[in-house]
């Protein structure tokens, strides 16, 4: 029997030869391959040639950057009292409401500004990126769509009387509302004449077309009263009767940031601004940032191709650039003075052992 199970045993072979896998090139790792040999010349030349890519890359960065045109004056401590010395008291002033918290500022041009001229208040930490500040929204309510349900805006959903608050939740309630009214009296030495600020699309225009219903009107909405159970921090007041899709000011905050130095665009210049010509800005300094140790700044700023100020990526490329021409430079010094043939058989560990028996001998 034992002879008869094996010359019946196909199946059990058969069964075996099953589980081998298809031979295939790719499963035997047969393809063919390329490794590259670092030779140096090729180390030279791939150094030299990143250098000569990020060199120009840098430095036609840095100089669009460096023809943006930027006035940056901070205000939120000018705009107090020089006897308001503590924390505590710079917040009691400006929950104040009974104060009249308005401030002037003078902006002196160091250059030609094209326009159009670029409004930014610009605040510092202010952490927008807090999970919790995030999701205060409802999404569908600013669409104007059916609305199943406001937890994600508690405590900010309803008034203590339990009616629905339009717009919802901390993002809305803390609306900048700090306002600039540009040379109102003109009394500084070479001022310019009055100055008109657009405030229509400043918003992306994404953000006005999709995100916000044009039938939604903000209902119920705190107002200005910086001492009210809704209103503590100074957020601003909205116009019921205009639609939130109009209210590009709330749709510009609505779109948090990442970092808590942020900056967010206020308004639009649309005329030339002169170097070394003066603008008087009637600041009304409202906005709490005091309780938590922020700053606010006022900026006036063109742009390049590249878009606003900043030197980091001319100065990143101009760096690498530099560190692999220097490399390059030291890589081609030490092959100079230390050449290598490729392949040479002489540097196996072998022979130089013989070689050396062979000398001692």
């Amino acid at each position: 029997m034992n002879g008869a199970s094996s010359s019946e045993g196909g199946p059990t072979n058969l069964m075996k030869e099953s589980k081998k896998p298809k031979y295939t090139k790719f499963t035997q790792q047969e393809l063919p391959a390329c490794k590259p040999l670092l030779t140096p010349g090729w180390v030279m030349a791939t150094f030299m040639v990143v250098g000569i890519i990020f060199i120009p890359i840098g430095a036609v960065t840095l100089l669009a950057s460096n023809s943006v045109v930027e006035v940056v004056h901070r205000y939120d401590l000018e705009c107090l009292p020089s006897t308001l010395a503590t924390q505590a008291d710079r917040v009691r002033y400006i929950q104040d409401s009974s104060i009249d918290h308005s401030c002037t500022v003078t902006l002196n041009i160091p250059k030609r500004m094209e326009p159009p001229v670029y409004v930014y208040y610009e605040l510092t930490n202010f952490y927008q990126n807090h999970r919790r500040y995030v999701k205060s929204r409802n999404d569908q309510q600013l669409r104007g769509d059916s609305v199943s349900s406001l937890d994600a805006c508690k405590p900010l959903a309803t008034t203590p009387g339990g009616q629905t608050i339009v717009p919802c939740g901390l993002i809305a309630w803390s609306l900048f509302n700090d306002t600039f009214l540009f040379n109102p009296t003109q009394a500084a030495p070479n001022a310019i004449g009055s100055i008109t600020v657009e405030k229509t699309g400043i918003a992306w225009k994404s953000d006005v077309t999709s995100k916000f219903g044009a039938n939604v009107k903000p209902q119920n909405f705190p107002n200005n009263d910086r001492t009210g159970a809704l209103g503590w921090i100074g957020g601003a007041a909205l116009d019921p009767s205009k639609p939130l899709k109009e209210a590009e000011d709330l749709i510009v905050w609505m779109r948090t940031a990442a970092l808590p130095n942020f900056r967010k665009l206020w308004g639009k210049i649309n005329q030339q601004l002169e170097a070394n010509q003066t603008i008087t800005v009637r600041i009304s300094n409202v906005y709490n940032t005091y309780t938590f140790k922020g700053s606010k700044k006022l900026v006036l700023s063109t742009t390049s191709w590249l878009g606003g100020k900043n030197s980091f990526l001319g100065i990143a490329y101009l760096t690498v650039g530099l560190i692999c021409m220097f490399l390059a430079l030291v890589f081609f010094l030490i092959h100079l003075k230390n050449p290598r043939p490729l392949g040479d058989t002489s540097y196996l560990s072998w022979n130089r052992k013989s070689a050396a028996s062979n000398s001692r001998s």
